[in-house]
Order: structure tokens, then sequence, then C-alpha cells
């Protein structure tokens, strides 16, 4: 598989060296040894979910930069204030209209299907630690483990909990036995395992997998996007209709000008290689906001031969046909963040994003 981010020489995930570095961060700021782990463990969780927008040069900077907002925001009450009352706690403060009532039993219904579908070991860890309030450090100590350990259970719980959650919310059974491994790869952005899962091309081929993860990937942190807009890809004509849609997301999303005209000269060019050379296809668009900032997101998707060369095909001036001549180099110039995933007889994924200020 080819990303755009080359691995380092020794073969290691660049982001476990950034564990000493995170920690030293936060350990300076904070006493508590279990809240040190909590932070850690979710500033590397932010940080993987972010690999595919963040060049490997900067994953230190942003890593430091992830660790002190958690921890000015005061993370783990807000964390813990959050999931508890939106999931896993009921709270009869409020004097709720009978309409509001049936809409919180119908809510807490299905949050009780969802955690009824987890592991009764990992039901207990999670309730425990949101619930009951119980550190990391006191559930590792009671199960001979260490603090480090059960954050990572917790994070792959949630994880889980996020597809149940929506799974219980639809009503329906997935249609494939690969849909459940393909969703709980999504949630917990864990990319090595959405590779080995050919996540792209299950999500092409699957609608309801497809509609799914649109809705999973709003229920995650950090970043909230509006409803995705998707536009299949497999014609020449279909070139002219995705840059139709990107320029008229951009414009939802506040962009103008000289803007737009970039971004629908990007989407024309990678929506270009897709006919050409994958022949299916598809580009989602989504408005996205941010602390500080806000802007569209742009995914291309293909179940195509993918590209053998991505150094090659990422160099200025490469082209294997006579189109815009921007290539994909030109295309990541244009944008503020770009992203290739390929695997060769698999498929390419591109991700895209410009901001606005």
């Amino acid at each position: 598989m080819g990303d755009v981010q080359v691995p380092p020489p020794n073969g290691h995930e660049p982001v476990a060296d950034l564990v000493p570095v995170i920690r030293r961060v936060v350990a300076a700021r904070i006493r508590d040894p279990a809240q040190v782990d909590d932070i850690v463990q979710e500033t590397l969780s932010r940080v993987i979910a972010a690999r595919a927008r963040v060049e490997r040069d900067t994953l230190a900077p942003y890593a430091v930069a992830t660790a002190r907002n958690l921890i000015a925001s005061g993370f783990q009450r807000e964390q813990r204030a959050r999931q508890s009352a939106h999931l896993l706690v009921e709270s009869d403060d409020t004097e709720l209209h009978p309409e509001d009532e049936a809409v919180r039993k119908a809510e807490a219904a299905v949050v009780n299907v969802a955690l009824g579908r987890l592991p009764q070991t990992d039901r207990e860890i999670l309730l425990e630690h949101e619930v009951e309030g119980r550190d990391t450090a006191t559930l590792a100590a009671g199960r001979g483990t260490t603090p480090g350990a059960v954050a990572a259970r917790l994070a792959r719980t949630r994880a889980r909990l996020r597809v149940e959650y929506l799974l219980a919310q639809c009503g329906a059974e997935p249609p494939t036995d690969q849909c459940r491994p393909v969703l709980l790869a999504m949630s917990a952005a864990d990319r090595r395992r959405q590779a080995e899962l050919d996540v792209i091309g299950h999500l092409l081929a699957c609608d309801f997998c497809a509609d799914v993860s649109s809705r999973l990937l709003q229920q995650r942190p950090g970043r909230s996007r509006v409803e995705e807009e998707r536009v299949p890809v497999s014609r020449d004509a279909d070139i002219v209709v995705a840059r139709q849609k990107a320029r008229e997301t951009a414009a939802k999303a506040g962009f103008s000008g000289t803007d737009l005209t970039l971004i629908a000269t990007a989407v024309s060019e990678i929506a270009r290689n897709i006919v050409k050379f994958a022949r299916r296809g598809e580009f989602t668009f989504s408005i996205v906001t941010e602390p500080g900032r806000s802007g569209l997101l742009m995914t291309a998707r293909d179940s195509g031969p993918g590209i053998a060369d991505l150094p090659q095909a990422l160099q200025d001036g490469y082209s294997t046909y006579r189109g815009l001549g921007l290539g994909l180099p030109g295309a990541r110039r244009l944008m503020d963040e770009f992203d290739i995933v390929t695997e060769v007889g698999k498929g390419t994924t591109v991700t895209m994003a410009k901001w606005r200020s």
C-alpha cells in the first residue's frame, strides 16, 4: 500500500516515537499519573486519527499542540461529562415535556441495546470508568494490568460502542460478515486494519456501510462535519457533476472567488483520474469545522488498479495522459491538506481539505 507519508527507514510507526515527547509535555503540567496516562492515550488517538491530514514531519508539533489543548480544556472532566450525559447516564434534573420524555426513553433503549452487544468485561470496565468515575490506575490495579493497557482497552471499547449504537439506532443487521469489522476499523481509526479489510472497496460495494460510515465519522470527536454530499464518478459527464458539486458545497462553506476555482480544478483533476484509470469511484464533500476554522473536506475513492509508483506520480510534471497538466502534485499544491492511500489491485483514496480562517 502506498501513502503520501513515506514510512521511516526502520519501518516503525512514527506515532510510537511521539509517546515520550507527549508524556513529558503532559507530566510537566499534570501531577496525577492516572490522568497523565489518560491524556497521553487520548492525544495518541487523535494524532493517529489525524495522520491522513498531517505531514509526517509535523506530527511532533501537532502532538504537542494537541496535548496542551487537551490539558487546557480540562479534557477529563469535559470528556467524562459529555460521554456520560449523552450515552450512559440519565439525568432527571430537568422537567421534560411528554414528547421529550419519549425521545429520551427511545435514546436510552438504543444505548442499552448497544451496551448489551459489548463483551461483558468490556462493558463493565467502560461503566466503571464513565459512570462510577474510576480512573485507569484504579481499574488497572483491580485487574492486574497497567493504566496504559486499560486506556487502550477503553479506546477500543468506545470505538465498538459507537458502531453498535448506530447499528441499534438504524434497527438493521449488517448484510455481510465483513460489515462489522469494516465499521469497527473506521470507528477506531485503525488504518492498518482498514487496509487489510479493503475498506475502500467494501464501502463502494456496500450501500449499508457507506451510509452508516458517514454517520459513524460524525460521532468521532474533534472535527465536526455537515452531512456528506456524494457524487458517483464513472464517465466524463460525472467529472462536470463533481466539479459543480464541489463549487456548490464550497460556496455553502463560505468560499468565494479564487478559492472556488482552485477547489473545482483540483476536484476535476482527481475525478478525471478516476474515469481514466479506475472507471468506477465516487467523491464525497463535507463542510467541516474545527476550533478556529471551517472548510471543505473532499474524499475520492475508487476500486481501480491502484498506483504502482506513488512517488513518481507525485513528482511535478508527471502525467500519464493529456489532461489539465496538473496531475496529483498540482492538485496537492492547490489544497491545504492532501493525502493519498493506494494499494495495487485494490484502489486509491485521495483526501483533500481547503480551510477558511
